[in-house]
């Protein structure tokens, strides 16, 4: 009681005058959907020159990452400070039940006396109490247009957020461009003609539509900059400035087509510079050679860690980031990537990033990256362009990759490869391919150097993160059935209270089902027949993979058309299309759509869809059967089936 007293008589003088508070402000600047095209960056065509003196002034993370190529899933990894699979909320706009254990970085400033502000996204999938969370649920004293730390007390010191969609994929309509420079596109940084060819990516075609969203991409990335120019201004004319670290980064990359939705760098590496003013510059890590420039590998669900480590608050438990700033700050050996659905498309993929490596595992390597979503291709002209040359021929090979089924497994060299276009797996064969696929599946030399997870690979890496303990992986629950099974508690609580082995064979099968082959038949069918629904599904999905050739799945995946749970039945059915028996599984899938949940119904309607675009089973006949409305992202696979063709 003595000691707290005293507390109060050394501290009330500050109190009462009112001063800066005694741990620093921090402001999150954020934007939607861009990659580092900043001249800070080295883009030579970009006009950022706010963005450009901001990182002149601070630290620029070269090796950032936002752990998820959408926005949704992104924002989820940092709210929760976990990765977003961990919790099940992998899946775009999804609405997931969590656990009360979540400590969401408001709540935790909160609690420490930051006034925390959020202006004004929120775009998180989680659900609390059987309604999607809002801004109360996770925390903030105030979110939307008019939130601000100017409404704190006086003292107090904030944690404010404030995000701009000026450079979100949807900036380069015609309606929501037009207004600014098409009518004198003269005066446009990067006239579309004069667009060099280094600047089309070399997996686009060059067509003028590419040329445009180029062009419009790189205007819209300037009005951003002169955005967090009014922002930055603000902050010095509050007087705050010099109490405030300043963040600045994206939410993902993009935006361009092989950009968001993309699990490659284009889609999920982002820009992040760190601005310390002189009061907290002790805090600040050192730079390579004194350059400003930062090379350690850092992800999204660091950022709460490090904000709150910066701050002198404790990280809870279970948080997965790591604190890469402040008192002991910790580096790691790689980056967890994730993307499961986006819109109305499923597509499981999982990477393990580090400095000089990609290592990808498409878990439905069925399916093209270039999906027919409905919004890209109803936002980006260049998305129709590109899928016009490619159904043109006049696509090269690595141009029209992005449309066609990938392998299972990708191994990329990024110091040669920065764009990820040159695939080991895909390009060099014989003892050449062995000799790099040995190369690259070791983890950086510095892994050793930092401790890490003990890990010597990026594939064992991966299945590490399936597996983890008290964190598991849980993206490989199919989204039908992650509902069913959640009924009466969480996805996450479901999946780690399973026993040990019971997940190590989901793993094992899911890993085995992306590269499955006619060799993999008889694991594949014994697999059919386990207790797990979850199992159930991937070895029907291993014989979707390994395709019509594995004539002896096809018993197993009759059996499998009456399967309990529905995301079996619509796998089955689409493998048994491959073989010939689509009066069998187009009923099955039809009435999957009408009966099955939401998402088991999207999930069948992606199943008859794919079977007409294969050129399984006519379109039209697809078209005959498929419902005319089907309940939520469901809508949207009937309109690409009428207008993408």
């Amino acid at each position: 009681m003595a000691r707290s007293f005293l507390l109060v008589l050394l501290f009330c003088p500050l109190i009462l005058r009112g001063v800066e508070p005694s741990r620093p402000n921090i402001l999150w600047i954020t934007s939607e959907d861009n990659s580092p095209y900043l001249g800070c960056y080295g883009d030579p065509n970009a006009r950022t020159p706010h963005l450009d003196q901001l990182a002149s002034e601070g630290l620029r993370y070269v090796n950032a990452y936002s752990s998820a190529p959408v926005c949704s899933v992104a924002r989820s990894t940092l709210i929760t400070g976990m990765n977003a699979p961990t919790l099940g909320l992998h899946n775009h706009r999804s609405s997931v039940g969590v656990p009360a254990a979540v400590v969401y970085y408001p709540q935790l400033f909160r609690q420490a006396g930051y006034y925390c502000t959020n202006n004004s996204k929120t775009d998180y999938n989680m659900s609390i109490n059987g309604r999607r969370a809002g801004w109360k649920d996770v925390g903030w004293h105030a979110s939307g247009k008019k939130a601000h730390y100017r409404n704190r007390k006086k003292g107090q010191p904030f944690f404010a957020v404030f995000n701009t969609t000026l450079s979100h994929e949807g900036q380069t309509t015609d309606q929501a461009y037009g207004g600014r420079k098409a009518s004198n596109p003269s005066q446009r940084i990067l006239p579309p003609r004069q667009v060099p060819l280094g600047v089309i990516a070399p997996f686009h075609p060059d067509t003028p539509e590419i040329r445009e969203n180029w062009s419009r991409y790189y205007d819209n990335m300037h009005l951003m900059d002169k955005w967090v120019g009014e922002q930055l201004r603000e902050l010095e004319a509050s007087g705050a400035a010099e109490n405030t670290i300043v963040f600045y980064f994206s939410d993902h990359g993009g935006a361009l087509p092989r950009g968001k939705r993309n699990i490659h760098d284009t889609g999920t590496r982002v820009p992040l510079i760190i601005r310390f003013p002189e009061k907290w510059k002790h805090l600040a890590p050192k730079s390579l050679n004194d350059t400003g420039i930062i090379d350690q590998l850092v992800a999204f669900v660091d950022f709460p860690a490090a904000a709150a480590n910066l701050c002198g608050l404790k990280i809870p438990d279970i948080w997965e980031g790591k604190p890469f700033l402040g008192p002991n700050a910790r580096e790691r050996d790689f980056v967890y990537l994730y993307r499961g659905r986006m819109d109305e498309r499923y597509d499981t993929v999982r990477a393990i990033r580090t400095k000089w490596q990609l290592y990808v595992r498409n878990f439905s390597p069925h399916r093209p990256l270039g999906q027919a979503y409905t919004y890209p291709f109803r936002v980006l002209a260049s998305m129709g362009s590109w899928y016009e040359a490619f159904k043109a021929g006049k696509c090269n090979e690595i141009q029209s990759r992005y449309w066609k089924p990938r392998g299972g497994i990708e191994f990329y060299n990024t110091a040669y490869d920065p764009l990820q276009l040159h695939d080991a797996f895909r390009e060099q064969p014989g003892k050449e391919f062995e000799a790099t696929l040995q190369s690259l599946r070791r983890l950086d030399v510095e892994s050793t150097k930092t401790g890490g997870n003990g890990f010597t690979s990026a594939e064992e890496a991966l299945r590490g993160k399936l597996l983890e303990p008290g964190a598991r992986d849980t993206g490989l629950v199919p989204e039908g059935l992650t509902q069913r099974l959640s009924a009466d508690s969480t996805i996450y609580e479901h999946v780690n209270a399973l026993p040990a082995e019971e997940w190590e064979e989901v793993c094992s099968v899911a890993l085995k089902a992306s590269i499955a082959t006619v060799g993999d038949a008889a694991d594949l069918l014994r697999s059919m027949k386990s207790e797990s629904a979850t199992v159930r599904y991937w070895a029907a999905t291993g014989a979707l993979v390994a395709g019509r050739e594995a004539a002896s799945l096809k018993a197993g995946l009759i059996d499998l058309l009456v399967d309990p749970a529905p995301d079996v039945r619509v796998v089955a059915a689409e493998a048994l299309g491959h073989h010939g028996e689509s009066a069998r599984s187009l009923p099955v899938l039809v009435k999957v759509v009408h009966d099955g949940n939401v998402y088991e119904s999207l999930a069948a309607a992606n199943a008859l869809e794919a079977l007409g675009r294969d050129g399984v089973v006519p379109m039209d006949r697809i078209k005959s059967v498929m419902p005319e409305k089907i309940r939520g992202e469901g809508a949207r696979v009937v309109e690409a089936i009428e207008k993408i063709r």
